[in-house]
C-alpha cells in the first residue's frame, strides 16, 4: 500500500539520522558533544562518577519535559509533513547553477579553467561552499529575527523552555521551507561560480559525505549549542567562531540577547553586522521567549504562528478606514 511505503520510508530516513554525517544528531557528532561536556563536568562536580557524569549529561528534568517532547513529536511530524506538503514545490539547485554560470559569461565572456589541479579545485570549492552557505544561514536566520510575521514562525524554535540536541528539529515548516530553499540557492551559487571558474570537475572535500567544515562544526560541539551545557571558547576565539554557550545566549528569554549571535559557525557575520555578544559578558540565563506563545501544544506549534501572522499583515492591509464605496 502507498501509505506504508510512505510511512515505512520516513521513518526509516529518520532512524538513519544517527548513522548519517550530513544530520546534526550523527552518531560521531554525539561522540564529540559528550566529550566536551566532560571537562565542563569535571570542572563543575566534586563527585566524579560515571553515573554523575550520566545524570549531567542527560537530566531527567530536561528530557523527559513537555518542551523536550514536543521536539521529539516534531522531528517525526515535520518529516512526514515535509514529505507530503514540500517536497513538490522545492526548486533544486540545478537551475541556480545553470543560470548563474550563463550570467557570468555574458558579462564577463568564456574563459579557460582557472586551474586543472584538481586539489586547487577542491579547496576552493570547498571553501567557498561552506562560506556561502554560513553567510546565508545568518541573512536568512536575521530576516526570520526582523520581519514580524516571519518571526512568528521562527518563534516555534524560540519557544523551547529546555534545550536538547533534539531542539535543532524544533522548527515551524514554513521556516523548514524557507531554509531548504536557501540551501538550493546557495548550493547553485557556489556551483555556478565554481563551474564558470573550473568548469565541470567540481568536488568536494568531505567526510562521510559532509563537507569537511560541516563535519568539523558537528563534532566540535554543534549538538552543546542545544543543551544545558555552558561551553565557551574564550573571548578571543568567540570573535571569529561561534560557541555553544553564544548559541545558548541567543535563545535567552531576555529581549537584549534575542537578536545576538545569530551566525552558525563563523562569528565574522555578527562581528560585522553589531550582534555578537561574548558568553563571558552573561552571568545569569533563562531560555524561552516572554509572553504566551500558544505553543504548550503540538497544534498550538503548528497553527497559532499563522494566526499571529495574520495580525502583522492585518495592521499593514486594514481597510477599516477604507471609504464606502457608493
Amino acid at each position: 500500500m502507498p501509505v506504508v511505503e510512505f510511512f515505512s520510508s520516513n521513518i526509516g530516513e529518520l532512524l538513519s539520522y544517527p548513522l548519517d554525517a550530513n544530520k546534526r544528531i550523527f552518531g560521531l557528532y554525539i561522540v564529540g558533544a559528550i566529550l566536551l561536556a566532560l571537562p565542563v563536568y569535571w570542572r563543575l562536580h566534586t563527585d566524579k562518577s560515571l553515573k554523575s557524569f550520566g545524570k549531567f549529561l542527560l537530566p531527567a528534568e530536561i528530557y523527559l519535559s513537555r518542551s523536550a517532547k514536543h521536539d521529539y513529536l516534531l522531528l517525526v511530524c515535520n518529516k512526514l509533513l515535509k514529505a507530503v506538503l514540500f517536497a513538490p514545490l522545492l526548486f533544486t539547485m540545478v537551475p541556480v547553477a545553470l543560470g548563474l554560470s550563463d550570467i557570468l559569461e555574458k558579462l564577463f565572456g568564456s574563459i579557460q579553467p582557472l586551474t586543472e589541479n584538481l586539489t586547487i579545485v577542491i579547496a576552493v570549492f570547498t571553501v567557498l561552499l561552506f562560506i556561502l552557505d554560513d553567510l546565508t544561514r545568518f541573512i536568512l536566520h536575521l530576516v526570520l529575527h526582523k520581519v514580524p510575521f516571519l518571526w512568528e514562525f521562527h518563534k516555534v524554535h524560540h519557544s523551547a523552555s529546555v534545550m536538547t540536541p533534539f531542539t535543532i528539529y524544533r522548527s515551524h515548516p514554513v521556516e523548514s521551507y524557507l531554509y531548504a530553499c536557501r540551501m538550493a540557492l546557495t548550493q547553485g551559487i557556489a556551483v555556478g561560480i565554481g563551474y564558470y571558474l573550473f568548469g565541470p570537475n567540481l568536488k568536494m572535500f568531505d567526510v562521510l559525505g559532509a563537507n569537511v567544515f560541516v563535519f568539523l562544526f558537528n563534532v566540535f560541539g554543534s549538538n552543546l549549542r542545544h543543551s544545558h551545557i555552558w561551553l565557551s571558547w574564550g573571548d578571543k576565539l568567540e570573535n571569529w567562531f561561534i560557541s555553544p554557550a553564544q548559541h545558548q545566549v541567543h535563545h535567552s528569554i531576555a529581549k537584549e540577547h534575542r537578536d545576538t549571535n545569530l551566525g552558525s559557525a563563523l562569528a565574522i557575520w555578527d562581528r560585522a553586522y553589531g550582534s555578537l555578544i561574548k558568553a563571558s559578558s552573561v552571568s545569569e540565563l533563562k531560555i524561552g521567549v516572554t509572553g504566551n506563545p500558544g505553543h504548550d501544544t503540538l497544534m498550538g506549534i503548528y497553527l497559532n504562528p499563522f494566526k499571529y501572522s495574520f495580525r502583522h499583515f492585518s495592521k499593514y492591509f486594514s481597510f477599516k478606514n477604507s471609504p464606502k464605496l457608493k
